[in-house]
């Protein structure tokens, strides 16, 4: 028995479809027309990237094992990232229990917690970098407090989530025995929400890794900075080394990372 497949013309649906394209296109023309984009640029302007292109292969590794300032960089990169990931997350793991509704009674503290979290979370860390460099000066130490905020701001909000959505039953079969609410947390929620408190660390560890190399551009030093000083000063070949050395920090963080939350949580590798 054949089975025949009919399209039903729908007048409704061909209404909406035509309103968000012509919606989208008047968007991207607006915002064309208000920067002064001239989409043609793409075609007549792109010999300047393969130029650019050319000017940086073959990139120039020697530099690697030549420049001593090249490894303490990286260090200073891991460092960063390292530091913002443990200070962060360990203030981001108390404030969180603070802002949760099953360890925290007090409705006010909740609301003022979940308040600076999310306040935390909609400001730039490109801004924030920007008033560590003027308050501490350039260098890594301006990139740690960077992430260390990041860090806070974007898994503090998680970490409450992890903590108000473990089972229940154990701390409810404790409170049945007296127990107090720090035994609540020390004996029935917190070995709940530990593995995956730890794991969603690697996962910061893994973010901070990228985000420390974008703030060493605006002074949090590390191997950003090189990149940056290397550009500046038309490089180019130095500046492709260290683009494929980072790119390769990047991947071998994130299969390290990967491997480790998924052990922690029980699942192998992460795919």
């Amino acid at each position: 028995m054949k089975t025949t497949l009919r399209y039903t013309f729908s007048p409704v649906s061909y209404r909406q479809r035509a309103t968000i394209f012509s919606v989208a296109a008047i968007v991207i023309v607006a915002a064309c027309v208000f920067m002064g984009f001239d989409p043609a640029m793409l075609f007549t302007e792109f010999h300047y990237v393969i130029d650019l292109l050319k000017s940086m292969t073959p990139p120039n590794y020697q530099m690697l094992w030549t420049d001593k300032t090249i490894g303490m960089a990286i260090l200073e990169t891991l460092s960063m990232a390292f530091m913002g990931t443990l200070i962060g997350g360990s203030i981001a793991m108390l404030l969180a229990f603070l802002a949760a509704a099953n360890t925290m009674p007090l409705r006010g503290v909740r609301v003022v917690v979940r308040v600076l979290l999310s306040f935390q979370r909609v400001i730039p860390s490109l801004f924030i970098i920007l008033i560590f460099v003027a308050a501490v000066g350039l260098g890594p130490f301006a990139g740690m407090l960077t992430l260390v905020l990041s860090t806070l701001g974007t898994f503090g909000q998680l970490f409450t989530e992890i903590i108000e959505n473990s089972d229940p039953a154990p701390a409810d079969a404790i409170y049945a025995a007296g127990a107090t609410r720090w035994q609540v947390i020390r004996f029935a929620i917190l070995p709940q929400i530990l593995p995956s408190f730890t794991a969603n660390l690697f996962y910061a560890y893994d973010i901070n890794i990228r985000t420390a190399i974008g703030l060493g551009i605006f002074g949090g030093g590390g191997i950003g900075f090189q990149l940056f000083q290397a550009m500046r000063l038309l490089h180019y070949r130095d500046a492709l080394g260290l683009i494929c050395v980072t790119v390769l920090l990047i991947v071998l963080t994130e299969k390290i990372s990967d491997a480790l939350r998924g052990q922690l949580l029980g699942g192998g590798a992460l795919k």
